[in-house]
């Protein structure tokens, strides 16, 4: 749910008075079932959209309907619309909260900077959901009720009982005491202790979740950011670890970063690719990432990571080596 796509809403029926759920999908560029959904948040977070049965029925706000907030110029209206783009907003459930506050931003400037605004904000684009190649980002989807029960034990420092369902384990009720949460690339975790030990369970993977009455054992302060570098230098340097002596094309050396743990050593080699030395989170992992890069990465070491590309290419090539048409008979 787009939060940007909500104000638009909102906007289409101030404008426009009252709407069918068609006309709206047509101006929004989405399905009826979207705008339906998307009316029913709206409804959630407050503002008074109310529907009109019969033939010429359809959806309209409260007459005189207006949010009030004062205090903002032109610039920094903008700048809030700009970030209520972005998803960390989605990952925790709060999409459209974020859309009822991004309304009353709009509502906040003068009549005649209002559509200035609101079109300059259409004229940037940030964190689209595809990138240049069509590769989707890694947002999952939370339920709302799941990440509601979470962010209320975390803003209250109350304990909290998690179903969670691991990698490869079947679901199981834990209880924890919350910390922070945390959004990277679309996806939502929750910093947590349990029995005094650090843990980090991704929002995704909590099948239900039970705010307890019992004050959560945790320090007054944290530095999240802290707290995550942390983790996150504990989840790199844990586990079966691979390090891969690879030779890589230039061009390709960013999508080989982004996927990797780290990199421990770089230098240019004597045909212009660049030697790497390489760590993955497992073999599995190690072997995932030298395949996407094809012809253009050529691990040097360890042997059973060459033997096991070298195994794959083949069965590709047998596959594929028969024309078609002979496939078919």
């Amino acid at each position: 749910m787009r939060a940007d796509r909500l104000v638009s809403l909102v906007l289409l029926l101030r404008r426009r008075g009252r709407l069918s759920a068609a006309t709206l999908a047509r101006e929004l560029e989405v399905s009826t079932r979207t705008v339906l959904r998307d009316i029913e948040a709206l409804s959630a977070a407050g503002v008074p959209v109310y529907a009109e049965r019969g033939r010429h029925g359809g959806f309209a706000l409260l007459p005189g309907f207006r949010t009030e907030l004062t205090g903002l110029n032109h610039d920094e209206a903008l700048a809030l619309l700009i970030a209520g783009s972005r998803r960390g907003a989605q990952a925790f459930g709060l999409g459209s909260a974020l859309a009822s506050a991004m309304l009353k931003v709009v509502d906040a400037l003068p009549e005649g900077q209002r559509d200035i605004a609101a079109g300059a904000a259409r004229r940037l684009l940030v964190d689209p959901e595809t990138d240049l190649l069509s590769r989707r980002p890694a947002a999952e989807e939370v339920p709302d009720a799941v990440v509601a029960e979470v962010r209320r034990a975390v803003f209250a420092g109350h304990r909290l009982r998690l179903h969670y369902a691991a990698v490869d384990q079947a679901p199981k009720w834990r209880t924890v005491d919350p910390i922070g949460l945390v959004t990277v690339r679309g996806q939502g975790y929750l910093l947590a202790t349990r029995s005094g030990e650090d843990r980090t369970y991704r929002l995704s993977r909590i099948r239900a979740a039970e705010e307890l009455a019992e004050p959560a054992q945790r320090p007054d302060r944290v530095d999240l950011d802290r707290a995550w570098q942390e983790r996150s230098t504990r989840f790199r340097t844990g586990g079966d670890q691979v390090t891969v002596l690879l030779r890589v094309d230039p061009a390709r050396r960013e999508d080989l970063v982004a996927t990797a743990l780290a990199v421990r050593a770089e230098e240019a080699d004597s045909d212009g690719r660049l030697l790497m030395e390489v760590t993955f989170q497992d073999p599995r992992h190690a072997e995932w990432a030298l395949w996407q890069l094809a012809a253009n990465a050529e691990a040097l070491s360890p042997q059973w990571l060459r033997d096991s590309l070298h195994d794959r290419a083949a069965a590709i090539a047998a596959r594929y080596e028969a024309p078609s048409e002979d496939r078919r008979r």
